[in-house]
């Protein structure tokens, strides 16, 4: 008698399943558990990286606001000692006629250099005005004159210094007169 071949190919089968063991289920199970130890891995994988990502996030996050809360005592302070520096540069700006008021001027320029220098290290410093574009993130326009020979919205006089904290926040604006 002759066989078919769908009856050879399950004989094929089972004579596998035997020999691999009873019914093959063994392989299956193993396999299965296998699968499993993977996925188990994938997921303790992913959520390790998330937590990793979010710690990390976390330390820049605290470090900008660290930043942020130093920058904005600096700017209190430096704000707090400026009307100071605006008082030394007045006084520097009178006439010295005799010797003892040469010297107190020299005393004078002195201290303002070091002012200058302080605010320099706190990352501070002066914002430039006379003869540039009018800006209202840096300049304040107290003054407008009427000149034909100057540029619209060019600053002619600053009238009061202002200052920079890191080439991004201003600690005063200046205060300076525009030609129209």
């Amino acid at each position: 008698m002759s066989k078919n071949n769908e009856e050879i190919n399950e004989e094929i089968v089972e004579t596998e399943a035997a020999e691999n063991g009873e019914d093959g289920s063994k392989e299956a199970e193993e396999k299965s558990n296998e699968e499993i130890l993977e996925e188990k891995l994938k997921e303790q994988t992913d959520k390790y990286m998330r937590l990793y990502a979010e710690y990390d996030n976390y330390q820049k996050r605290s470090q900008r606001e660290k930043d942020m809360r130093y920058g904005d005592a600096v700017i209190d302070a430096v704000a707090a000692l400026l009307p100071i520096g605006d008082n030394l540069e007045r006084a520097l700006q009178t006439e010295a006629e005799s010797e003892d008021a040469k010297k107190l001027k020299e005393g004078i320029e002195m201290v303002m250099k070091q002012f200058e220098d302080a605010l320099s290290n706190l990352g501070v410093k002066p914002i430039e005005a006379q003869g540039e574009q009018f800006d209202p993130n840096l300049h304040n326009a107290v003054m407008h004159i009427e000149d034909e020979t100057i540029d619209d919205n060019t600053v002619v006089e600053e009238l009061m210094r202002g200052y920079i904290y890191k080439d991004n926040r201003v600690v005063r604006h200046s205060m300076v007169k525009v030609a129209n």
